[in-house]
């Protein structure tokens, strides 16, 4: 199993639920504000809400890790001047990818104990 130890230290850390969904939602695509807030309503079926405050906190703080980056150019044609459009680094996705790995190590344990149902073998 590979070795977290080279994940950004901040990853060290459980990332929120809302922190990980907007790495999540950048992975395959440049997004910008209102397209991630969508992405996750629609990935988490309503279980993770973003509002517009929380979500350019985070961003703010996602930037400020180097997490994220704000595209330089666009990536849409004939979108609205205004929209700022975010890409996820390789730190970002490093931390996406710790939190994923911390994520699936307690459901595991939780299999373990008979918390939840053992997945069957594929």
């Amino acid at each position: 199993m590979p070795d977290d130890r080279s994940a950004p230290s901040t990853a060290a850390a459980p990332l929120s639920a809302q922190v990980f969904q907007i790495l999540l939602s950048l992975v395959d695509d440049d997004l910008h504000g209102y397209a991630i807030i969508q992405d996750v309503a629609d990935r988490t079926g309503g279980d993770v809400v973003l509002t517009a405050s929380t979500l350019y906190a985070a961003i703010k703080r996602l930037l400020d890790n180097g997490w994220i980056e704000e595209c330089r150019q666009r990536p849409r044609v004939n979108d609205d001047a205004r929209r700022r459009y975010y890409h996820l680094t390789s730190l970002g996705r490093q931390a996406a990818r710790a939190e994923a790995r911390r994520l699936e190590r307690l459901a595991g344990m939780a299999r373990a104990k008979r918390l939840i149902p053992v997945k069957p073998a594929s």
